[in-house]
């Protein structure tokens, strides 16, 4: 009689707390629900071709007597830079990814503004600080300048810089939007013409009287540098209003000409004082004894000796030499001047910013030095209604996969397709909870192929359930009564479950490492439901049915509960012969 009573004690052990798998699985979802309503975090973050936004496609390209810098070490870290630059944007769901050897796709959603994504991503070649030889305005000389509504440069009355290099308060001025620094002011331009532009004065090349004259063996380079200067044109041209940038490719270590990033002022620049690279971090800060932003800036302890040697350098010059121009990608983002030595390796920048302007040079001055000069190759933009219809289109498809399911597991299972719909439901919430809040935690953004990935899931679920109830099929056809059934197919529907889930997991994880981009939003998916199939299988769906189990419409194998034993094929001789079978065999066996 040993037999028949361990078996009655796992039958009971078995069935014993269904409760509590279920009160767990439960506390889990409503601490889900409430952190998505604690963090503010509703739905899932989109991906750019759900939500809309801008694509980018940047082609590497060697530096000046570099060959060679196109590796992947370089490439990886200008992705890193990059990334570092969107997210300074506040889209930390933006992909940076490489593709090839030398291009790297920058996807930013809709978070932000196109034109401002472009100005910071596109912009991506090396940040230096070279010294103002020569400034003027933005046409070719001899040229008047046209008339624009932008606020024309002026002068900012001389302050005094404290030895940390911040400024007494004073007034300050901006020049088509740029700060005007107080610790390191923009210096009044050689002359200005009746528009109020900045205008040559001096030589024909624009060089005020101070500065020096070249001298006859260099004459041919200076004269070319000169002539190049008097004739370019920095007005921003064409249907987009691209600024000219001959400077992009230029060598740092020797003199060039440049334009504004605005295209409001054109430069002669000296070779490169002080690199990207020496500039530690950026950061754009509201002064709240002034009430206005400021851009502090921290160097490198060999960053802070050459700002300093050169602030001593610039700052003893008659304007516009006592400026140093923030150069990006071959354009003057920044030209502030000096009026003393800057040491201590900090600084900062005042002038009419306000919030966003200030972020944006900071970012520039944090995030700008890249190993490798970059084209911009494309660009692609994806209207959200475009993205809506894509999101639409999935969202019919998910549901007419789960209607399809849902008729045949009514029409094939009857009852049972209520335990079926409810842990349908109950691996739906936790998907969509985790989804919402994994895009904050991890930057996880719902695109097409993740969809896709989810509707997937929604057949792999079904699945494990037609697993478990075809085999408490089996136990009734071959005589057991449901509640043993039950016990006894779980074992064995376990542990072929679980060897489904593992391959479908094994090949959401491969494809994770080996593809990259919008594919990858497949993968996750698909192995994010996955495992959380396991979860609802062994803590829903299994303690659910052992419940039903106990009711009198399934124990009694009611017609609709899908577990009628006549249905199944079951005659109820064959039941009493196993009884009594059963019955004979056991005092043989005690």
């Amino acid at each position: 009689m040993a037999a028949p009573k361990k078996g009655r004690g796992q039958a009971t052990g078995g069935q014993g707390r269904p409760g509590r798998a279920l009160a767990l699985i439960l506390i889990v979802m409503g601490a889900l629900i409430g952190g998505m309503f604690a963090s503010g975090d509703l739905t899932p973050r989109l991906g750019i071709d759900l939500a809309g936004g801008t694509s980018i496609t940047l082609r590497a390209e060697n530096q000046p007597g570099k060959p060679d810098s196109i590796n992947d070490t370089n490439m990886q870290t200008a992705i890193g830079i990059i990334e570092r630059r969107v997210n300074g944007l506040g889209v930390s769901e933006s992909e940076v990814q490489q593709q090839g050897e030398r291009h790297i796709i920058v996807n930013i959603p809709k978070a932000t503004d196109p034109k401002q994504a472009r100005e910071q991503v596109g912009t991506t070649a090396q940040l230096y600080f070279r010294p103002v030889l020569t400034a003027a305005g933005s046409g070719p000389v001899g040229e008047p300048p046209a008339a624009s509504g932008s606020p024309s440069p002026s002068a900012s009355p001389s302050g005094k810089a404290t030895p940390s290099g911040k400024a007494t308060p004073s007034p300050s001025a901006t020049t088509q939007g740029r700060a005007v620094p107080d610790a390191l002011k923009k210096a009044p331009s050689p002359s200005a013409t009746t528009s109020g532009k900045p205008a040559p004065s001096g030589s024909p090349s624009g060089t005020p009287s101070g500065a020096p004259k070249p001298s006859g063996s260099a004459d041919a380079g200076t004269a070319a540098l000169d002539a190049q200067f008097a004739a370019l044109d920095c007005r921003p041209k064409g249907e987009n209003k691209e600024v000219p940038n001959p400077a992009r490719n230029a060598d740092p270590a020797k003199p060039t000409v440049a334009c504004g990033s605005e295209g409001d002022a054109k430069y002669i620049l000296g070779p490169s004082e002080v690199e990207g690279t020496d500039v530690d971090e950026a950061k754009g800060v509201l002064d709240p004894q002034r009430g206005i932003w400021i851009v502090q800036l921290g160097f490198t302890d060999k960053g802070a000796k050459k700002f300093a040697a050169t602030t001593g350098k610039l700052a003893s010059q008659a304007p516009p030499m006592n400026q140093f121009a923030i150069m990006l990608d071959g354009q003057v983002v920044s030209a502030p001047s000096v009026n003393s030595v800057i040491g201590g390796g900090s600084a900062e920048i005042t002038g009419s910013f306000n919030q966003d302007t200030a972020t944006d040079l900071a970012n520039i001055l944090s995030y700008g030095a890249l190993p490798l000069s970059f084209e911009e190759e494309s660009v692609d933009t994806v209207s959200p209604a475009l993205g809506g219809e894509q999101l639409m289109a999935g969202l019919i498809a998910g549901a007419i996969g789960l209607a399809l399911v849902v008729i045949y597991l009514v029409v094939y299972y009857r009852g049972l397709a209520l335990i079926a719909l409810l842990s349908l439901l109950a691996s739906a919430v936790l998907t969509y909870a985790l989804m919402s809040l994994l895009g904050p935690a991890i930057g996880f953004a719902l695109n097409l192929p993740a969809v896709c990935g989810a509707i997937v899931a929604i057949g792999i679920t079904a699945d494990s359930f037609i697993v478990y109830f075809e085999r408490i099929r089996d136990e009734i056809r071959e005589g057991r009564t449901l509640r043993p059934a039950v016990e006894r197919a779980w074992p064995r529907a376990r542990r072929t479950i679980l060897v489904s889930d593992f391959v479908s997991f094994l090949a959401a994880a491969v494809l994770f490492i080996v593809t990259v981009g919008k594919v990858q939003g497949f993968a996750f998916t698909l192995g994010l439901t996955t495992l959380l199939d396991v979860v609802v299988v062994f803590l829903f769906t299994k303690p659910l049915m052992t419940l039903f189990a106990r009711t009198k419409f399934f124990g009694s194998g009611h017609a609709w509960s899908g577990l009628d034993p006549k249905r199944l094929g079951v005659k109820p001789p064959l039941r009493r012969s196993r009884r009594s079978a059963s019955v004979t065999i056991d005092p043989k066996e005690a």
